[in-house]
């Protein structure tokens, strides 16, 4: 696996998580820890899109990341 493969492994992989901790009951979409998970793991991907220069998946995670960093402004608004 080369560096660009280990980048999207790690953000997909903590999109995942955030979504599994999620379903399972763990983890609220209003946590902070969720949310993190969300915008770190997304801006990993989209890292890893951009230099596979693969440009559907640099819109889906770029987008994720803005709807993952709107919950990170709600949430410091709230706390």
């Amino acid at each position: 696996m080369t560096v660009i493969d280990w980048i999207g492994f790690i953000g997909v992989f903590q999109i995942l998580l955030a979504y599994i901790l999620n379903v399972i009951g763990k983890l609220k979409k209003e946590d902070l820890f969720f949310i993190l998970l969300n915008v770190i793991g997304a801006s990993l991907a989209c890292l890893a899109s951009i230099l596979m220069k693969y440009i559907p998946f640099i819109i889906l995670e770029a987008v994720w990341v803005l709807v993952s960093l709107i919950s990170l402004i709600k949430y410091k608004k709230i706390a």
